[in-house]
């Protein structure tokens, strides 16, 4: 098998470069030459994932967090059509979202191995849906309104303390206010408007890194998870958080969930949004449907 692995050396912080020699000797180990290629810039994983793609080769592994899964969707799905490649994922980000999601080991080693026996056996690939929101592929999911704003300011955090950058970032936009901007969500079984802290749509469970934000999600089922907060101030949040964690949130009063394969939010102003954990332009339409089986996942 022909294979390529691409390592973003910023995840988690600068601690994913120095992973890369380990990641090299399991592959070694179990007579794997993988070509191996490091991201220089943002917007260099998707360019070079378009790129492998479109010269057919057989498996791209990507090795980061979900900004770089977020990067090799959006490159795979360029030449998605026509290229026979498969991707696969090391988890060494922050959040790891995505490869939760997947089933993969949190520790980089254990799932770097695991996925070594796999290309070693020849496994098939398994088909995985994406989502897509406005022109934006994604892998795991897509926040609206408050858990945008926790993403803003844990991107700040430049300390690698893993997914605790989400718990810094949480403390910093509950002190910095909740805003509740005025919503209007249409979709399959669903005509809502009203002011809303945050809406979430989800591909898999997790947001960052320990909050089941929809516990039910499964990225194979071909629907998306709609989770929707109705204004909230700051302590009820706060008392919100164990069972957010614990994926017990959605009984609560002030939370609507429910499962579709396509939505549009429109709001009375422009938002800000995050895509994977990605921050996007603050918008005030978002067009949002699942993309069944769309990626050959290893």
């Amino acid at each position: 098998m022909n294979v390529t692995l691409l390592l973003n050396p910023t995840a988690r912080r600068g601690l994913a470069g120095k992973r890369l020699g380990r990641i090299v000797a399991i592959f070694q180990q179990h007579g794997i030459a993988a070509d191996v290629v490091l991201s220089e810039s943002p917007g260099d994983i998707e360019q070079r994932v378009a790129g492998l793609c479109e010269a057919g080769v057989d498996l791209v592994v990507v090795a980061g967090g979900d900004g770089t899964a977020h990067e090799a969707v959006n490159g795979y799905m360029r030449e998605a059509d026509t290229s026979p490649t498969a991707l696969s994922l090391i988890p060494t980000g922050s959040g790891n979202d995505f490869a939760k999601a997947a089933g993969l080991a949190r520790n980089f080693e254990e799932a770097t191995t695991v996925l070594a026996r796999k290309i070693a056996a020849n496994a098939e690939p398994e088909p995985v849906d994406l989502g897509r929101c406005n022109d934006r592929y994604f892998a795991n999911g897509v926040g609206i309104g408050f858990d945008a704003l926790v993403t803003h300011y844990a991107n700040e955090v430049t300390l690698p303390i893993g997914d605790g950058v989400y718990l810094v970032g949480l403390v910093r936009a509950l002190v910095h206010g909740v805003v509740t901007p005025q919503y209007r969500v249409a979709g399959l079984g669903v005509d809502y408007s009203g002011q809303t802290t945050l809406a979430n749509i989800a591909n898999g469970p997790w947001l960052g890194g320990r909050f089941r934000i929809a516990p039910d999600a499964n990225h194979r089922d071909g629907l998306l998870n709609l989770v929707l907060a109705e204004p909230v101030r700051r302590r009820r949040i706060l008392a919100l958080l164990p069972a957010l964690v614990r994926g017990r949130h959605l009984g609560a009063p002030e939370v609507q969930h429910t499962t579709l394969d396509r939505l549009t939010i429109e709001s009375d102003a422009p938002v800000l949004s995050h895509i994977d954990g990605e921050l996007m332009p603050a918008a005030s339409r978002f067009e949002i449907e699942c993309v069944p089986g769309a990626l050959r996942f290893l």
